[in-house]
């Protein structure tokens, strides 16, 4: 399989569902503006799209793809097929019930982690946090068919998937809610029917490789299987990994929910830009070496396994240090561009800048984390991904003391972004000190080439931001143009830059054995 090319498949499938989150995100700030109801939304979605990522897909992945893959590669497909079906048996019934349960305890869960919320607001975040449970539901049946797929190298359905999400909540933000007699609600209808129709696409996938789980009526169904409880035992520290990520997310929600109003929106809509180049780059790539790097982990091909993760590593570091920069120089731009329109205004185009600056200080660090995780769960280690992140989370609340009192909503995100790079930089060091990794020659002539290419480009785009008032009123088609070409001019310096100094395209090609 030629990785690079799958990861440039797997990425293409990315972009179309990042763009249409971003066309989502628009469309909302558009109609909603950055006020208390789309605070409520966006308190509202986050509980249950924590949940998602804590039992659904994040610490799940980690545990299930690589024991499935060692079923898939040593033992029989009948027996492949009874893990698959068992564990996720389990994974349902047990993300039924927790929906069942949230959507009981709504209130007490929104009172602990957004107490600021104005009354009306928190009655509406209630309501559509009980609307919005059992997503959690649907996406624990999606990431078990995703694992199920990325372990038979069918990449492109599940990077698609998110695409239907982002498609129903813009349908919901240009024709549902002005029906509403709460417009916003419509956005958490969207979220449901979203969740369904993701569901829906799973099922053609699966019956096409013949592993479409077959689900019990009996809960309890398949925990005698030896396969499940691995996956229960990995599971644990594996929550706790990804628990530590998403409370330090939760208390930062609840810090934002008593500064300005808009606040929780603001880092909302920094967020979602700084989630681009992660999903691109970082999700992508974790994606396809995960299973890559748990083959040569079963198989014992120690060669195989440090070289898969040096080449992620170029990679990361070649795309994501512009990319870095790009968010820094073209804060205003990007925002104002994408969002400054309807109810939003250029007030909040600036205060949705400073979060997005201070989340690219640590963005090299989300994604190289994303990139060396799966490096110490292709081996079917948690335990150390999470002890660095409970170390990690108690350190970012500390830096929040520091910062929040001096630079407000843009001082969570610096923290988040600092406790990133702590979290690659201990990730790294364990990986270097097991022996596991073995830098190949040359990381100090191709790092400082990278230096020098991503100073001309941010040279670049800050003489080119300079030269244009991208908040001023009634200049959308402008900002647009201007930007792209701004964005194409940076791009044609990085490159050009790299390919003068003997950067080759070649040079990355990476064939899995």
């Amino acid at each position: 399989m030629n990785l690079l090319k799958t990861l440039a498949a797997l990425s293409s499938m990315t972009m179309l569902s990042r763009i249409t989150g971003l066309l989502r995100e628009i469309l909302i700030a558009r109609a909603f503006g950055a006020g208390g109801m789309t605070d409520a939304y966006n308190v509202a979605f986050r509980l249950p799209n924590l949940l998602r990522r804590l039992f659904a897909e994040g610490a799940f992945s980690q545990a299930f793809v690589p024991i499935l893959s060692e079923y898939k590669n040593k033992q029989s497909e009948e027996a492949t097929r009874n893990l698959a079906d068992h564990v996720g048996n389990t994974l349902v019934w047990s993300t039924v019930f927790i929906s069942a349960i949230g959507i009981i305890a709504s209130p007490l869960l929104l009172m602990a982690v957004a107490s600021g919320l104005k009354p009306t607001d928190f009655d509406a975040a209630v309501w559509m946090t009980r609307l919005m449970f059992p997503y959690i539901a649907f996406m624990a049946f999606v990431a078990l068919a995703g694992g199920i797929l990325n372990t038979w190298s069918q990449f492109k359905i599940p990077a698609f998937t998110p695409v239907l999400l982002n498609i129903s909540s813009i349908l919901a933000s240009l024709f549902l809610q002005q029906h509403l007699q709460q417009p916003i609600y419509a956005m958490a209808i969207a979220v449901f029917v979203g969740g369904v129709l993701q569901v829906g696409i799973q099922v053609p996938a699966l019956l096409k490789i013949r592993m479409l789980p077959r689900l019990s009526l009996n809960p309890l169904a398949g925990l005698r299987d030896p396969g499940v409880r691995r996956v229960l035992k990995k599971m644990g520290p594996a929550v706790f990994a990804v628990s530590a990520a998403q409370i330090s997310l939760l208390i930062n929600t609840s810090i934002a929910s008593n500064l300005a109003e808009g606040s929780i929106s603001f880092l909302t809509y920094a967020d979602r830009l700084m989630e681009f180049p992660t999903a691109l780059l970082g999700v992508a790539l974790g994606t396809i070496l995960l299973p890559s790097l748990s083959k040569a982990s079963v198989g014992g091909d120690k060669e195989e396994y440090s070289s898969l993760l040096d080449w992620g590593l170029r990679l990361t570091f070649l795309l994501a240090m512009p990319a870095a920069v790009g968010l820094a120089t073209l804060a205003v731009p990007l925002i104002a561009t994408l969002f400054q329109n309807g109810k939003f205004s250029a007030a909040a185009a600036h205060a949705s800048a400073e979060p997005l600056i201070a989340y690219s200080v640590g963005l090299l660090g989300i994604i190289l984390v994303k990139t060396l995780a799966p490096a110490f769960y292709a081996q079917q280690d948690i335990r150390t991904p999470v002890r660095i992140a409970i170390g990690v989370m108690i350190a970012t609340q500390l830096m929040n003391l520091i910062f929040v009192p001096q630079l407000a909503v843009a001082g969570l995100a610096l923290s988040i972004s600092l406790g990133a790079c702590i979290n690659a930089g201990f990730l790294f060091t364990g990986l270097r000190r097991r022996g596991v990794y073995v830098a190949k020659p040359g990381w100090p002539l191709f790092f400082g080439k990278l230096v020098v290419a991503c100073v001309l480009m941010g040279l670049t785009a800050w003489f080119g931001a300079a030269q244009f008032d991208w908040t001023a009123p009634h200049q959308t088609l402008l900002r647009i143009a201007a930007l792209f070409a701004l964005i194409g001019v940076c791009g044609v310096v990085y490159f050009g830059a790299l390919l003068a100094m003997g950067f080759r395209f070649r040079d990355f090609k990476r064939m899995a054995r």
